[in-house]
């Protein structure tokens, strides 16, 4: 049986497949041309990333394909109910990339609190003729430690967000409407874990509460933050959305920025990929990634391994 991995898969799931038999495919075939390309090659797998779209056009057309499979968490690129109507496995990775997501999180925030996403711009321009007032411009940094960490959605990213800022010393809360308590085991590198109970709050809540926000949902008919919700935070308060784009309202981002109602931002996902808006990319109180949040070695291996195991268990 042959796998096309549309989007790539890292060796560790090649490998895996192969040895049980699975022929991979690593091809990248443009998004008009998959339909031709899964029926020419008979291909029963199709594994895809954020890239990808898997509508109804190849669920219809592609009589081979018995799984879907999608390299992450989200699947809003897929329509996995019409899959599964139609007798399809539609399959995920929703643990592999936790922890990546969690770590890119307080890299934004780290960035934010020293200035560090823009004296990283302005340093190679001015750093030798304007070394004192660039020194007197970032000199208002925030510790993260004894602040208000806000976690909007509590599943699996969102409590691997809280670990980090658990282990920084900061105080965690978070909003789900789905989860009321959860209890958190932070585990050290010598083997010890200590448990932290975590009762969710009201959205509302959370947001007059805390000093850094950081968004784990799904993508949604409505946005999750807008303008009403920018006037309910701290105008000290800095939001991260490293989930999905559309849960940010990115007008009244960059409104509520302007304006003073909060004070930074950092983006991984945008409203428009793969191209954001001009305002967003120009704007000096916001942090900015290309939707990178899995894109680690680490992440990316589990990825492969998972999708690997699911495949085989399924298939063989």
């Amino acid at each position: 049986m042959k796998v096309l991995a549309n989007d790539g898969i890292a060796a560790s799931g090649v490998k895996a497949l192969e040895e049980a038999g699975f022929e991979v495919d690593l091809s990248t075939v443009a998004q008009e041309q998959l339909v031709d390309y899964i029926n020419t090659n008979e291909i029963s797998v199709l594994l895809v990333r954020s890239a990808t779209k898997v509508r109804t056009d190849i669920i219809d057309n592609c009589p081979s394909l018995k799984i879907i499979g999608r390299g992450g968490v989200g699947m809003d690129n897929i329509d996995v109910e019409y899959a599964r109507e139609k007798g399809l496995k539609v399959i995920n990775t929703p643990a592999a990339s936790s922890h990546s997501v969690a770590e890119l999180v307080f890299a934004h925030l780290f960035s934010m609190v020293r200035f560090l996403h823009d004296s990283n711009r302005n340093m190679p321009l001015e750093g030798d003729s304007k070394f004192k007032a660039l020194k007197k411009a970032y000199a208002k940094g925030v510790e993260l430690r004894g602040k208000t960490l806000g976690v909007i959605g509590f599943g699996r990213i969102g409590q691997a967000t809280a670990k980090v800022g658990l282990g920084l010393g900061m105080n965690v809360i978070a909003f789900d409407p789905f989860i009321d308590n959860v209890n958190l085991e932070l585990e050290f590198f010598d083997g010890q874990s200590l448990f932290f109970n975590i009762n969710t709050i009201t959205k509302e809540e959370v947001l007059k509460q805390a000093d850094f926000i950081t968004l784990h949902v799904p993508a949604q008919k409505e946005y999750v933050i807008s303008t009403k919700e920018f006037e309910m935070m701290k105008n000290s308060a800095c939001i991260v959305n490293a989930a999905r784009g559309g849960v940010i309202d990115e007008v009244a981002l960059v409104k509520a920025l302007e304006e003073g109602q909060i004070s930074k931002a950092a983006l991984d996902v945008f409203e428009n990929e793969p191209t954001p808006e001009i305002q967003l990319l120009m704007n000096p109180n916001l942090s900015l990634t290309p939707h990178i949040g899995a894109a680690t070695g680490e992440a990316q291996d589990r990825i492969g391994s998972e999708l690997a195991t699911q495949i085989i268990e399924i298939l063989l």
